[in-house]
């Protein structure tokens, strides 16, 4: 990852070498949704992402600021609410602040919940010397009606205090003037710690809770007491027994619709661009007297890969992530956890997975790496194994793009209305059956090799926020829809020019492909598939995202991809080659219901350091997904039997 130094625009490699060149370090802690990822963001020039909801920073991240000729290397520590407990965001705030390396520590707390916060803070004070309050969010406070008297709240904790707003560059000016100042201990404080050890916990927290309660009476001036009663109103009905869960529902449908219908322009348009340039590209090849085979190999097994990719998957990434990170900057994920947490706790695992499941339908290794916020090694566990069982985004586009191809083709012409809404609803349906598996494996996990007592969880509901539309575009669409299709594309290649060897090296008259698929295909005729569709999925380990430009090319014989301008012509190619209503079912259930990618599965080994977990995360969701696909044949077969 590269590291910007904000006052020169340098970039920056991350390892320790380039990092031994600074003055001072200063560490920057706080509870989650403080605003502590972007007063880090604003310091250093990163881009770390921040989120309206907790579990966004779970191992420390670095970056050089730079202030009157000296460099400070801020270490962005994750967002914990305490330092007593064992979590593994928790352990490494406190081994960090513990171990000296830091000159300063930063402690954002929330200006509209400050009495909260203050535990933090003691908790650090009594660690650590030179620590700074930096009461933030003071935008949110005012509009609250809440004011902070910052100088009467540095006088009574005994150290520096700075109002910001975390936005605002501008307001950060005073920040890093007092940060310089700590470092170079040209201010005298003395912090005013509670005389009793952390691991007195009972008596600690006692001694905090008062304190802070006296504190917040002491400099904290609230005009209107009823300030939060809008939020409150609405989380009555987002979080209610009777409404939360439809209202749920209703989202991810309506987000779903808008990405399947908006989809299908943009992807003819772009299907249609890169068959009008194939010719002229393949015509320079031709002059350079390129070989008929290596022209073959890079036309009709990568570009067409690549271009297939591009021209179905992008649009819909383009267009649901930034609707899923709308939901996210609003603050509503944290609702969608809130409302799924009692399940989880009848499954007898973490609430907190609630949240890691939410983060698995952006990226499943990113599940897995938020599965620390889970302070509880068995349930950690059970939230890693099953986090594959909802779709990340390398599978929606897929899962989207076969609902579209037949339930759109299976509809009547002039009906595009009915057929987005009834392809809407069965990718709702497979996803429901996801999240069903997830809520089935943790409970029975938790009941078999994974037995043990469920932890207490607390979950926070931020306040609801205003979306920052610029910044919700520039995240979803550079660092999630283009990184998502950026690897996608790197695996589309290699994947490419295999497949073509695969389909074009011949052995006594027929293709390697085609021993390989003849070896799968009754067993795969048993699941509903073919053995096309299963070695698809085999040879898709590296992602996702090229399962179906495999199953297409597979179907050309030669490695050849025919040309897809639009959603009938992927429909014919399919249908010609025995699909049906039944096959594309048990092709979208196996899509959920299969092992994860080759980037999960090296996550999963290094989250778990053990190959035994890694083994298990492969096997246990495709034994599910094969088991299912043959109950839902057979039940089909013996339908058609009566």
């Amino acid at each position: 990852m590269g590291l910007s130094n904000s006052s020169t625009g340098k970039k920056v490699s991350n390892n320790s070498k380039d990092f031994s060149n600074f003055d001072f370090t200063v560490a920057i802690a706080g509870n989650p949704n403080v605003g502590k990822s972007t007063i880090f963001n604003a310091l250093t020039g990163l881009n770390q992402h921040t989120g309206n909801w907790t579990g966004k920073t779970v191992e420390n991240a670095a970056g050089i600021c730079s202030y009157n000729n000296q460099k400070f290397l801020l270490v962005d520590i994750p967002g914990t609410y305490s330092l007593m407990a064992d979590s593994e965001e928790e352990k490494i705030a406190r081994d960090y602040i513990e171990s000296g390396k830091a000159n300063a520590t930063l402690v954002i707390v929330d200006a509209t919940l400050l009495e909260r916060n203050l535990n933090l803070v003691f908790q650090i004070m009594n660690l650590t010397k030179n620590v700074i309050v930096c009461v933030n969010l003071l935008d949110e406070a005012k509009k609250k009606g809440i004011s902070v008297d910052l100088d009467t709240l540095s006088q009574i904790l005994g150290v520096p205090v700075v109002g910001t707003i975390a936005r605002k560059k501008k307001t950060l000016k005073d920040l890093i003037s007092t940060i310089s100042n700590v470092c170079n201990n040209k201010l005298n404080f003395s912090p005013n710690t509670i005389d009793i050890p952390l691991n007195d916990n009972k008596e600690f927290l006692d001694k905090v809770f008062d304190k802070a309660h006296e504190i917040v009476s002491e400099v904290v001036t609230v005009k209107n007491e009823d300030y939060n009663e809008r939020n409150k109103k609405i989380d009555r009905i987002l979080t209610s027994k009777k409404f939360g869960i439809p209202i749920m529902i209703l989202f991810f449908c309506l987000i779903f619709w808008i990405t399947i219908v908006g989809a299908n322009y943009p992807s003819e348009v772009l299907s249609n661009f890169f068959a009008w340039f194939e010719p002229i590209l393949k015509n320079l090849f031709i002059c350079i007297h390129t070989p008929s085979w290596l022209l073959s190999l890079l036309f009709d097994g990568v570009y067409k890969t690549v271009t297939w990719i591009v021209s179905v998957m992008l649009p819909p990434m383009a267009i649901f992530f930034p609707l899923f990170t709308l939901l996210e900057d609003l603050g509503y994920l944290p609702r969608i956890a809130f409302n799924l947490d009692k399940c989880f706790k009848k499954c007898h695992s973490s609430g907190k997975q609630s949240l890691t499941m939410c983060m698995g339908f952006g990226c499943n290794a990113a599940g897995v790496i938020g599965c620390r916020i889970i302070s509880s090694k068995r349930e950690r566990l059970i939230a890693i194994l099953t986090n594959v069982f909802v779709p990340c985004n390398g599978r929606f586009p897929f899962l989207i793009t076969i609902a579209t191809i037949f339930f759109t083709s299976a509809a009547s012409a002039g009906e595009s209305l009915k057929s987005s809404l009834i392809a809407t609803f069965i990718v709702f349906i497979v996803i429901c059956i996801g999240i069903g598996f997830t809520f089935l494996t943790s409970y029975i996990l938790s009941k078999t090799i994974l037995k043990g007592a469920t932890d207490c969880t607390l979950l926070e509901l931020p306040p609801y926020r205003k979306p920052q539309i610029c910044k919700i575009l520039i995240h979803s669409l550079l660092d999630r829809t283009l990184f998502v299709l950026g690897r996608a594309l790197s695996v589309a290649v290699p994947a490419g020019i295999l497949i073509w060897l695969l389909s074009n090296v011949q052995i006594a008259d027929n293709s390697i492909l085609y021993y390989i698929a003849s070896f799968f295909d009754p067993f795969a005729k048993l699941m509903g598939l073919d053995g096309y569709i299963l070695t698809a999925f085999i040879l898709g380990l590296p992602a996702n995202e090229i399962v179906l430009p495999i199953i297409l090319m597979c179907y050309t014989g030669a490695g050849s991809l025919v040309d897809m301008s639009s959603i009938k012509a992927l429909f014919e190619i399919l249908s010609t080659n025995g699909w049906t209503i039944i096959t594309a079912i048990n092709v979208m259930i196996f899509s959920l219901l299969h092992f994860p990618c080759a980037t999960t599965l090296l996550t999963i080994k290094n989250e778990t350091k053990s190959l035994k977990w890694t083994a298990i995360s492969f096997l246990l969701p495709t034994i599910i997904g094969i088991v299912m696909c043959m109950v839902i044949n057979l039940i089909y077969n013996v339908v058609l039997l009566f």
